[in-house]
């Protein structure tokens, strides 16, 4: 691809490493900003910055926040008692589109796979392991995509609080195989953490 511009050829190296925007894509939304107003593409350029520079990550469940404890763990109306494990931030966000689930959340930040050097000590295990430990979770919901790396980690995390009194249970397999939480539907999603099932029943399937 051909630029007359090494200022516009650079704008749209960068937006091609976007997840899902190949060159063609890139120009396209990059030509968009050049026909805009200078203050519409500057509010862009403004909110990416602070965004960068200022969220913060929840000190209780990792998931992105503006301020040191989320809106989900500050709110006294959900279940304090019940945490649902997931993967990404993109996992907590499609849960909550269900409308289907009250407790709160834990984000690992990835799964376990030794082929790309992720291990346990990678993600976000050890601070779930601690508030196991400290008693005051009645049951953790294993909510990570059904792929060999999630069932992996699924089961790492269960062999680290098997001796504790706390009940784990897994999504049903509403979701196929191998899917992402982030692209299954509401409903679905819903119905499979509505009807999860204890998680010791899983590795007998």
């Amino acid at each position: 691809m051909e630029f007359s511009s090494k200022l516009l050829k650079n704008a749209v190296d960068e937006m091609s490493q976007l997840p899902g925007i190949g060159k063609r894509t890139a120009l396209r939304l990059v030509l968009h900003l050049l026909r805009q107003p200078n203050h519409q593409t500057q509010q862009l350029a403004d909110a990416l910055t602070t965004m960068r520079q200022t969220i913060k990550f929840c000190k209780n469940c990792h998931n992105i926040s503006d301020v040191d404890l989320c809106e989900i763990c500050a709110n006294p109306h959900r279940d304090q008692h019940l945490i649902c494990v997931v993967e990404d931030i993109k996992d907590v966000m499609a849960i909550e589109n269900t409308s289907s689930f009250r407790g709160l959340y834990h984000v690992l930040g990835g799964k376990i796979s030794p082929m790309d050097g992720i291990g346990p000590n990678d993600l976000n295990i050890p601070s779930l392991v601690e508030k196991v430990k400290v008693g005051n979770i009645r049951e953790l919901i294993f909510a990570l995509s059904s792929t060999m790396e999630g069932d992996t980690t699924n089961f790492y995390i269960y062999r680290q609080i098997q001796d504790f009194e706390v009940r784990t249970s897994t999504i049903a397999r509403g979701i196929s195989v191998g899917d992402e939480l982030e692209y299954a539907d509401e409903v679905t999603l819903g119905r499979s953490i509505t009807n999860r099932i204890p998680f010791e029943s899983s590795l007998k399937m």
